[in-house]
């Protein structure tokens, strides 16, 4: 088996997301692989947006763009960088998580997939699907699932 030379995780801010980050993070270090942390975002638009801004006045920076994705990314790596990951790279993505995250993967080459098992034994994950199985499904590439929960 050849090394991975890029590892990518997705988080979305939960505590078992980063409990990925951090697995891939080891990984990544053993490695000395790059490591590319992902985060999914689904920007607000139209009156949904307009009725946020109006109730949020000077705080509707918070629900435009991808400002809290990039909170959860800054967090998510200096969680990595902890676990000795040293070349760490962060991307906000919008889109849904599944497409998102097989995309992003394609598009910086990562050799590796982390994702965290939350939502692979839920009855809701096992009828609608879950995001990890998704994934492994999907993506074309190796994919660790870790034990998060």
């Amino acid at each position: 088996m050849t090394p991975y030379r890029t590892v990518m995780v997705g988080t979305d801010g939960s505590d078992s997301s980063f409990a990925a980050v951090e697995g891939a993070a080891r990984l990544a270090a053993a490695f000395a692989a790059d490591l590319v942390v992902t985060c999914a975002y689904l920007p607000m638009r139209g009156p949904e947006l307009e009725r946020a801004r109006e109730q949020l006045r000077d705080e509707a920076h918070q629900v435009m763009g991808s400002a809290p994705a990039e909170d959860t990314l800054r967090t998510a790596r200096d969680r990595a960088r902890a676990q000795g990951a040293t070349k760490v790279r962060t991307v906000a993505v919008p889109g849904e998580p599944v497409t998102a995250l097989v995309r992003t993967a394609r598009e910086c080459s990562a050799d590796l997939l982390v994702v965290g098992n939350r939502g692979l034994r839920s009855l809701a994950g096992r009828l609608l699907g879950s995001v990890p199985a998704d994934v492994a499904r999907k993506a074309g590439l190796d994919v660790l699932i870790v034990h998060t929960t």
